[in-house]
């Protein structure tokens, strides 16, 4: 894991990067708020650790930078500013915890391992929702191979997961059998017309149940459209 500590006080930060590296982190340390900045912005931290005051930038005004930019990175403010108005202006720039000096050295691990377990479960959330496909009442996880319809659970072969992925990619276009043959089989692999036309059938079996809205819509002649 990889941390930034931005601290002026370098009888603070030497010691406490020490401390860090012992617990098995990779530390930067900065001293101002340019540096600080520049590293916050251009690396890729798993967790900062600002000071408020800082001379050249101080430490709000780099959260909201980051905040500005679209990064979330965790950060925890380390600080003398003590007042409920203090706290709530560093949680309202984007800060995601708060810790006063003096402090306990222990206390601060705790802080550190706790926002690197949230920040951690939050990304597996973020790609599990990235690996899921959703069009009207269908979501399909990719990943498993399985699919959700009002309370069902769908599961999938390998293939069908493949053709459904396709089509619900392509919501609304028209994908004749050679645009499916050659997104579902390597280029070796030339299956008939037949074969589709079965996959196709077993899919619509799965995930259109009796009352449910068709997905699946034949186009004569031509192909077959995904979507409502």
């Amino acid at each position: 894991m990889k941390i930034l500590l931005v601290d002026d006080e370098v009888e603070l930060t030497d010691p406490l990067s020490r401390l860090l590296t012992r617990e098995g982190y990779n530390i930067d340390a900065a001293y101002d708020g340019v540096n600080g900045s520049n590293l916050a912005l251009s690396g890729n931290y798993d967790i900062l650790i600002l000071d408020w005051m800082l001379p050249g930038k101080n430490g709000l005004e780099i959260c909201q930078e980051l905040r500005r930019q679209g990064k979330t990175t965790p950060v925890l403010f380390l600080t003398a500013k003590d007042t409920l108005d203090d706290r709530v202006q560093g949680l309202d720039a984007g800060a995601d915890d708060y810790l006063v000096k003096p402090f306990e050295l222990r206390e601060l691990l705790a802080r550190v391992r706790a926002l690197l377990r949230r920040s951690s479960t939050t990304q597996v959330q973020e790609t599990s929702r990235e690996a899921r496909l959703t069009v009207a009442d269908l979501e399909l996880d990719i990943e498993n191979q399985v699919a959700f319809r009002q309370g069902r659970v769908i599961e999938l072969s390998e293939k069908e997961s493949q053709l459904l992925k396709y089509f619900m990619e392509n919501t609304g276009q028209l994908l004749t059998h050679a645009h499916i043959m050659e997104n579902l089989w390597n280029s070796d692999e030339q299956p008939s017309s037949n074969v589709i036309a079965a996959l196709i059938r077993l899919l619509r079996r799965k995930i259109e149940a009796t009352g449910e809205t068709q997905l699946i819509h034949t186009v004569y002649g031509k192909g077959y459209r995904f979507g409502i």
